[in-house]
Parts: C-alpha cells; structure tokens; sequence
C-alpha cells in the first residue's frame, strides 16, 4: 500500500507501534479530504498523492529530532504539515508542538485534528509575528513548510530563537538564492541536505540565527 512504503523508511523513530501511527495519520487523511471541499488546505493536485507529498515530506524530519527536543514551534501551518504528522509520529512522548496559523478556518481544521486524535499540540491563530515568545517559551525547534522566502522567515524566527533554538525548514529549489539573499541581513550557521521526497528540494537546518544589526 502507498501508505506503508511511504512511511516505512520513519518507522525507526515512531513512539509506538507503526500500525498506531498508520492509524492516526489515516484519520488526519480522512478530515483532511473532508475540510478540503471547503477550505483549500492543500493543493488539490497533491490532494490524491497526501501520503508522499505531505505525510512522508513531513516525517523526513523526525531522523533530525532529539529526545531533549522537547517543544516544537511551527509558523505558517496550513493544513498541519510538517508539524501534525511528526506530533502523531511523537504521541505518548514528552514532545509538545505550537501551531501558528492565523486563518480562521484552518486553524479550526488544525484544532479538529488535534482535539480528535489526542495530539500534544495547541494553536495560536495569529500572524507570526504578531505572537510573542513569552506565550510560546523559546522553542528547542521551529519548523515551516511553504510559509515564504527564508529572509523573511528568519525576520519571523529571531524573536524565537534561544542559544539552543534550531530551524529545520523545508525549502526547494530556490534555497541557493534565498541563503544568499539571507545573508545579507542574517548571521547564522546551516547544515544543507536534500529533500526525501522533492528531488529539487533540501533540509535546511539553521542555527545560532542573529540580526547582524545586533551584532
């Protein structure tokens, strides 16, 4: 089945038992069709493909985690990704997960999920930068999928980042530009690896983020 080639190569890194997370991450599938006849929460041409394109894209991440990676803070969330599927991956773990997505009815859609599967996650519906780190904490992670280019991302991490804060973000092909454009404006350290699942897309994770302004 689809859905078991595309997760297998996570399974390693599951909380419990692969069938439970199977089971969760169908169930997030299901509402996911559901709310999309009203709500675009997805590309509808990735719709049919949610296992790859959205499921596995979002797991690629979980080999990069930590157990001391305790709280995990995802700007722009969308339809959820990549934060509830590594929240499913993680249930019954000490990890928790911030979503922030300031479109109403999406984060009703992010809530639905949460409330239904039983996930350690909540959802702050408001623009990135209107959220201040004091409700948050300052987050070991923060992730973001398709939310904008990376030197306005980095303008919206910076509040966030702590001494041990890291950004594990997906980016495409575009991501040469846009470190460069980044760096115009932004000091910071970047592990680059390819994409899992977008043979034009990398990993970046980027540490020790600092305005060069405040240098």
């Amino acid at each position: 089945m689809e859905e078991n080639a595309a997760i297998a190569a996570y399974r390693d890194h599951f909380s419990r038992a692969p069938g439970e997370v199977r089971a969760d991450l169908e169930s997030y599938a299901n509402l996911l069709r559901k709310w999309q006849q009203v709500q675009n929460l997805v590309s509808r041409e990735t719709l049919d493909q949610v296992w790859t394109r959205h499921f596995a894209d979002s797991l690629q991440i979980l080999p990069l985690l930590t157990p001391e990676d305790r709280l995990l803070l995802d700007l722009g969330s969308g339809g959820g990704f990549p934060a509830l599927p590594l929240a499913i991956a993680s249930k019954g773990t000490e990890r928790r997960f911030v979503l922030v997505e300031p479109t109403a009815r999406k984060a009703s859609f992010l809530r639905t999920v949460i409330r239904e599967l039983g996930l350690s996650a909540m959802v702050i519906a408001r623009r990135s930068e209107e959220v201040d780190s004091r409700e948050t904490g300052l987050p070991d992670v923060i992730t973001s999928r398709a939310l904008a280019a990376l030197p306005q991302l980095c303008a919206w991490m910076a509040p966030f980042f702590g001494p041990k804060t890291r950004a594990i973000l997906h980016k495409g092909r575009e991501h040469v530009e846009e470190l460069t454009e980044a760096g115009a404006h932004w000091q910071h350290d970047v592990l680059i690896r390819p994409s899992d699942t977008d043979p034009g897309g990398v990993i970046l994770t980027i540490t020790n983020l600092h305005g060069k302004s405040m240098r």
